[in-house]
């Protein structure tokens, strides 16, 4: 099986923005792209993407996750980076004419389709650091991925930081690039030094993310994590658990939450921690590391609440269970 993300299906959908407007998409060849040296995204980043998935169901449909907030998103962090406006029917209807177009090709569960929405800033002018790009490409990627966990789960060990961040606090919220080549060092220096799968950013001794998820924090039948706000990632996936979480009777404390409380709570035999994302939807956690000392996380393998909360959601994504939250676009 290919790494997650590395097989693309032949063709994209691509929209370019010049002369004030949204040019009509069409579909082209999803092997290269055409953009001047002196492009403004590859100076200056004013670029990012989305990344959501299709699913198909027992009967041959095929049905869209959550398709209205990741372009909600988008258009977010399109805005924050001064790249032009993202027309919100534009991008739907991109997303769902692509997966339309390969609507057959779209796995079986456990796996599904996985949508790369871009957005780049392509006005060739190297002199403008401090203004916004005038022209862009808005484009569409797919890729068909299997079951992330096809080799069985495995708790992760996660290094906890208090010194760094993954990205500047002002632009956690925006889905872009750069701020996942921030976090890179880190987390490749975390896996050198101690072994560790990921790096949990806690600036301050504020737990708030790790390099590429959202932390959750399981404590009986409570789910700890950090409210929103501008220094991290408003994961869609998270969104997605804590909904179901307060459907099925837990409480849902979205609030600061410190290093010493993580670490205390962490000791508890039934406390569990995850990672959430697109990808994998739960990822547990075994073990944090901090001061060289590695801490157990409950009983370090994955509790029953992970299991539980990840099982509701791939359910509904695979139409195994009914969607009451309005979840899914049928293509």
């Amino acid at each position: 099986m290919a790494a997650f993300g590395t097989v693309f299906m032949p063709e994209m959908s691509i929209a370019q923005y010049r002369d004030g407007q949204w040019q009509s998409p069409r579909i082209s060849a999803a092997d290269t792209l055409s953009l001047h040296p002196g492009a403004h995204a590859l100076h200056y980043a004013s670029t990012c993407f989305e990344g959501l998935k299709a699913f198909k169901h027992a009967d041959g449909s095929v049905h869209i996750f959550r398709l209205d907030q990741n372009v909600k998103r988008m258009r977010q962090s399109s805005e924050l980076l001064a790249l032009p406006e993202v027309d919100t029917a534009l991008l739907e209807q991109m997303i769902v004419d692509i997966v339309k177009h390969f609507k057959r090709d779209v796995p079986e569960p456990p796996g599904s389709m996985y949508i790369r929405p871009t957005h780049i800033g392509t006005e060739p002018a190297i002199g403008k650091a401090a203004s916004a790009a005038t022209q862009s490409l808005l484009y569409v990627l797919l890729s068909p991925v299997g079951d992330y966990f096809a080799g069985g789960t495995r708790p992760l060990k996660l290094l906890v930081e208090t010194d760094g961040m993954r990205c500047a606090p002002h632009m956690g919220m925006i889905k872009s690039g750069g701020n996942y080549a921030s976090a890179l060092n880190p987390i490749m220096r975390a896996r050198a030094q101690y072994g560790a799968d990921q790096v949990l950013f806690c600036p301050n001794g504020d737990v708030q993310e790790t390099g590429a998820a959202n932390f959750l924090l399981i404590d009986g039948d409570e789910i700890i994590t950090k409210d929103l706000d501008s220094s991290f990632l408003h994961g869609i996936t998270r969104d997605s658990i804590l909904t179901i979480a307060k459907d099925m009777g837990m409480k849902v404390s979205e609030r600061a939450l410190s290093v010493d409380e993580l670490l205390e709570r962490a000791q508890k035999p039934k406390t569990e921690a995850a990672l959430s994302g697109t990808a994998a939807v739960l990822t547990p956690v075994g073990s944090l590391i901090h001061n060289d000392q590695t801490i157990t996380v409950g009983t370090g393998e994955e509790g029953t609440q992970t299991q539980q909360l990840r099982r509701a959601l791939n359910e509904i994504q695979w139409g195994q269970r009914e969607d009451t939250f309005g979840w899914l676009t049928t293509v």
